[in-house]
C-alpha cells in the first residue's frame, strides 16, 4: 500500500527556484540529444546502455505520467502508445532495442509540450504539495538520466557536448597529504528525517545507529595507487587485465585514460574511476585494508570537508542495498523496492554530473557490484 508520506516532504521549494532548475535540466537533456551525430543513436545491446532516443522518450513519459497524468494510465498521454513504448517498468531492458520509436522531431515536440505545461504551472507562482512533490520527482529523475547519458557517452567514446564538464573531473588536492582519519565510536543519524524537504523512499526514516570506531582515508584511491596494484600483479606473474580500468591503455611505458572521446596521459594523483566493487575489494585485499560500510561513509560525508576530500565520484561501500526498518514505498514504487534483492551495493557521494541539490549525505545510490561504467571510485578503511 502506498503511503502518503510524500505529501509532507516540506519545506517545498519556491515555484521560481523549481522553474530555474527544470529549465537548466531540460537544457542539458536537449543539448545531449541534439548534439548526437546521425547514426549515433543506434547503439549495440549492452547491460550498461539504453538506446539514447528511447531513454529520451522515457524521461519525457515519466514526467508527463507523474506530473500531468497523476500516475494514472486512464488519463490520456499527449503521445499515443506512450505507456506501451516508454514505461521502463513494463519494457525489459533488452526489449528497448525492439521498440518502434517515432522520429526524433516527434519526440522533441513531445518533450517541449510536456515541459511547457509544467513551466506554466510553475509560472503561476502557486503549487499544491502534490504538484511540488511530483515536479521535483520528475526533475530529479531527469537529472539522473542526464547523468546516465554522461556515462553512456563515456562508454561509447562519444564527445560530451556540455563544455562545463569537458575538463578533468579529479579533485583538488586541498594542500594536505592523504592520511587515515581516526573516528571514535559515534552515534549516527542514518537516513532522512521528516520536514527536511524532498527525500527518496529508501531514506525513510532517520534512525540512530551506533558506529564503532574506525579509521578511514581522507582521499579516495588514486590512479597512482591503483597502478601500483596492477604492477604488483604483473610482477607476480598474474594477469591484471580483468582488474585494469576499462578506459585505460598502455603504450610503451606510458599509461593513458580515455575521457569521453579524448585519450589523456594518466594523472597519477587523480582519483581512480570506473572501478567495480569487486575490483575495489581485490585492491583492498592486496593492500590489507577494506571498503567502508554505508554507516562509516555516511558518517564521514556528514563531517566538515576540512578533514576529508570529496572525490567527485560515487564511492562504493561494502553494504548491501536494503530498506531501513519500517520502509514504505512512495508513489513511484519501482524506484527502490525492486532493487532490495540482496545483490545491489550502496554508494555514497556524487559525481561531477550530479546537480548540487542531489549531493546530500543522506542520498543512497545503488548498483550491482560488477558495474564500473558509471563514474565511481572508492576509499578505504584500516582493518
Amino acid at each position: 500500500m502506498i503511503q502518503l508520506d510524500y505529501l509532507g516532504y516540506e519545506p517545498w521549494p519556491s515555484p521560481n527556484n523549481l522553474l530555474k532548475d527544470l529549465e537548466r535540466s531540460a537544457h542539458v537533456t536537449q543539448t545531449i540529444i541534439n548534439k548526437l551525430d546521425p547514426g549515433q543513436e543506434k547503439v549495440h545491446l549492452s547491460p550498461g546502455l539504453n538506446p539514447p532516443h528511447w531513454e529520451f522518450g522515457h524521461l519525457i513519459w515519466f514526467h508527463e505520467f507523474w506530473v500531468h497524468r497523476h500516475g494514472q494510465q486512464s488519463n490520456p498521454s499527449l503521445f499515443p502508445d506512450a505507456d506501451e513504448l516508454l514505461n521502463s517498468s513494463v519494457i525489459s531492458h533488452d526489449d528497448r532495442w525492439q521498440v518502434q520509436l517515432p522520429s526524433l522531431d516527434i519526440l522533441q515536440n513531445y518533450f517541449s509540450e510536456v515541459m511547457e505545461r509544467t513551466f506554466t504551472i510553475l509560472r503561476s507562482g502557486s503549487l499544491s504539495p502534490e504538484q511540488a512533490y511530483f515536479i521535483q520527482l520528475a526533475l530529479y529523475h531527469e537529472d539522473m538520466h542526464n547523468e546516465a547519458f554522461a556515462y553512456m557517452w563515456q562508454s561509447l567514446a562519444y564527445t560530451w557536448p556540455l563544455k562545463q564538464n569537458l575538463g578533468s573531473i579529479e579533485e583538488q588536492q586541498n594542500g594536505f597529504e592523504p592520511r587515515y582519519i581516526k573516528i571514535p565510536q559515534s552515534q549516527l543519524q542514518l537516513g532522512s528525517a521528516p520536514n527536511t524537504g524532498f527525500i527518496f523512499d529508501n531514506e525513510k526514516w532517520q534512525h540512530a545507529v551506533l558506529v564503532p570506531s574506525f579509521s578511514i582515508s581522507s582521499h579516495a584511491v588514486t590512479n597512482g595507487e591503483y597502478l601500483e596494484f596492477l604492477k604488483s600483479l604483473s610482477d607476480a606473474g598474474v594477469s591484471f587485465i580483468e582488474h585494469q580500468p576499462a578506459y585505460w591503455k598502455k603504450e610503451g611505458d606510458a599509461w593513458f585514460e580515455r575521457f569521453f572521446d579524448q585519450w589523456l596521459e594518466l594523472d597519477l594523483k587523480a582519483t581512480v574511476r570506473h572501478i567495480s566493487a569487486h575490483n575495489a575489494e581485490q585492491y583492498c585485499l592486496w593492500k590489507g585494508v577494506r571498503l567502508p560500510t554505508e554507516n562509516e561513509l555516511s558518517l564521514l560525508m556528514a563531517s566538515p570537508h576540512a578533514d576529508w576530500l570529496p572525490s567527485n565520484l560515487w564511492e562504493w561501500t561494502s553494504s548491501t542495498f536494503m530498506p531501513f526498518k519500517g520502509f514504505s514505498a512512495d508513489p513511484y514504487q519501482d524506484y527502490s523496492a525492486p532493487w532490495f534483492d540482496g545483490k545491489h551495493r550502496v554508494l555514497k557521494g556524487w559525481s561531477s554530473f550530479t546537480p548540487n541539490y542531489l549531493r546530500r549525505p543522506q542520498f543512497r545510490n545503488f548498483y550491482l557490484p560488477s558495474r564500473s561504467d558509471f563514474f565511481c571510485g572508492f576509499r578505504t578503511c584500516l582493518i
